[in-house]
């Protein structure tokens, strides 16, 4: 319980910061919307450019984790968005809703967790869960929220307008630029990593203090929770990936614990970004990213306790 208190208290701490900001008045009604853009215009496509463009392939190719996860993670996006498409009608809205499903907080629990319970071993399976939540299951939220916006009764004009669409986001095209680095096998200049560095580490606190921004305003028509998500997230994603370790692709004992571990995380703050950046409600967003975290403070506890034994 201690050493996952320890990583989430500074989470909520910065929620924090950003709300009290609002309340006194340090910053203003548009505080989360403009720290929001920054994140998704500048920060993000900085960690994901960064990210891809300084993996070393050889070393995370773990085809058997990969799938268990990913395959995990993909199967609660997909089925998440498929219920609510149905139900409400809006791929873009239902997207959102898949992602909260379904987006760990790897980055910022998930790397200090794991090296903490597995110690430099644990920094691996970490970083490729990383890199499936940010550089895959991210782009593939904002391909379908990209479709679900468009309504040009023309299937060409419709395919056209997305392509565009997708070809002018940063949070697609860098991860796909920092590949296309990575293949030339060039380390980047020392200057440009610093750069992307700098702003990549930005990228977490900024979401979170504009989380807390949005928090601090009076939000209507938030009667539903979130409370599905959560139980999805928290119970749901880490049982499938723990039956796909285990008895599908026979894991070795770490792989299968950091997999179910980085599974059972948490909402990030994903989804918050999208649902601020295309103007989409984010008050049921923010509500599954704060229970789901406080949640976790028990259901990783658990986890932990089970990993251990």
């Amino acid at each position: 319980m201690a050493s996952v208190l320890s990583v989430i208290l500074p989470i909520f701490a910065l929620i924090l910061a950003g709300y009290l900001c609002r309340r006194f008045g340090l910053m203003g009604a548009h505080a989360a919307s403009e720290i929001n853009r920054m994140v998704v215009w500048l920060c993000l496509p900085a960690l994901l450019f960064e990210a891809m463009a300084t993996v070393a392939w050889a070393d995370i190719w773990q085809p058997g984790f990969i799938f268990s996860y990913g395959a995990a993670t993909l199967a609660i996006f997909g089925m998440t968005l498929a219920w609510h498409a149905c139900r409400q009608r809006s791929l873009a809205d239902a997207s959102i809703k898949g992602l909260s499903a379904s987006y760990a907080n790897t980055g910022y629990m998930g790397i200090p967790l794991c090296l903490l319970v597995f110690g430099d071993a644990g920094m691996e399976p970490a970083l490729i869960a990383s890199l499936i939540i940010i550089c895959v299951l991210f782009a593939l939220a904002v391909v379908c929220i990209e479709i679900g916006l468009q309504n040009e009764p023309s299937l060409y004009r419709a395919v056209k307008k997305v392509c565009m669409a997708l070809l002018k986001n940063p949070v697609v095209i860098a991860p796909v630029l920092g590949g296309l680095w990575a293949a030339t096998a060039q380390p980047l200049p020392a200057p440009i990593h610093q750069f992307l560095k700098l702003l990549a580490a930005a990228t977490g606190p900024c979401a979170l203090i504009s989380l807390g921004l949005f928090l601090a305003h009076k939000h209507t028509g938030t009667a539903d929770r979130g409370i599905g998500l959560v139980l999805l997230k928290l119970f749901a994603h880490p049982a499938i990936t723990w039956v796909l370790a285990t008895f599908v692709f026979h894991l070795p004992a770490l792989w299968t614990k950091a997999a179910v571990l980085l599974s059972a995380l948490p909402t990030g703050t994903g989804p918050f970004m999208l649902a601020e950046f295309y103007r989409r409600d984010g008050a049921q967003v923010s509500s599954t990213i704060l229970l789901s975290t406080l949640g976790s403070l028990l259901t990783l506890s658990a986890c932990l306790y089970f990993i251990g034994h």
